[in-house]
């Protein structure tokens, strides 16, 4: 998923596929112990939407507290 698809979504939904991509990165972790994991490019993946999704929420953290401020 691209960073312009998550920064059009809600709050909500950000955090719904946040979930969605920890619990899948703990799938892809285990089946990665067991060498059941075919394409180890997919834990990549992974981590780099959950550090996406990150860095989206903080930045509209950080624009909320400057909007206070």
């Amino acid at each position: 998923m691209k960073a312009n698809e998550l920064r059009e979504m809600s709050d909500e939904q950000l955090e719904a596929t946040l979930k969605d991509a920890a619990v899948g990165l703990f799938r892809y972790r285990i089946k990665a112990q067991t060498e059941q994991l075919r394409v180890p490019s997919e834990k990549k993946a992974q981590r780099r939407l959950i550090a996406r999704i990150k860095t989206i929420q903080h930045e509209r953290q950080a624009a909320a507290a400057a909007a206070q401020a």
